[in-house]
């Protein structure tokens, strides 16, 4: 798994945002890549535990991490040639990181490498102040300032650079895009 986990390398900006379950990183991620014309790169853990969901009535396991890590990395990576200047991720292995810290108290030690490693103009730290909606696969209604508390001492932790957005989508809009355009012409 060693080198699997690593980005290709790119000069395209690359835009992650992080947080709890249903902050709007999916919607933000998807309106951005739409709004610049580029790519978006979808939350792959999501996607596999709703199939595993759909299928077995299974949540998350320890065994699943792996999976769900090179996936991402994969979709990343595919993604990423095919970007117009920029691409937006919707979450990232940092996230993986720290769910897996959340859920289990440990994180496998090649995910926790490349989650630190891998490089990202800015990470977006979306905050819990949009309402929170069930679904299959959320279970943490009752845990979002924890949650959100635990992302951002993590980050801290690891002095990743960050900035925590909020309001509504139009408001978080409006801040990503200010952000990516001072990276955009700083990249110029």
């Amino acid at each position: 798994m060693e080198k699997k986990l690593e980005q290709i390398k790119s000069k395209i900006v690359r835009v992650a945002f992080v947080g709890p379950e249903c902050t709007g990183k999916t919607t933000i991620s998807q309106t951005l890549a739409k709004d610049f014309q580029t790519e978006w790169v979808p939350e792959f853990m999501r996607t596999y535990l709703q199939k595993k969901w759909d299928e077995k009535q299974e949540t998350c396991t320890w065994d699943d991490l792996e999976i769900i890590a090179l996936g991402q990395i994969l979709s990343e990576n595919e993604s990423i040639q095919k970007a117009n200047k920029i691409i937006f991720c919707d979450t990232n292995l940092l996230e993986l990181m720290i769910y897996s810290y959340i859920y289990y108290g440990k994180c496998p030690t090649q995910i926790e490498k490349y989650a630190l490693e891998n490089h990202y103009d800015i990470v977006f730290l979306t905050d819990i102040d949009v309402p929170w909606q069930a679904d299959d696969l959320r279970d943490k209604p009752n845990e979002r300032e924890f949650m959100f508390s635990k992302f951002k001492q993590i980050l801290d932790e690891h002095n990743i650079k960050y900035i925590v957005i909020t309001g509504n989508l139009e408001k978080r809009l409006k801040t990503v895009k200010e952000v990516v355009h001072k990276i955009l012409k700083n990249n110029e």
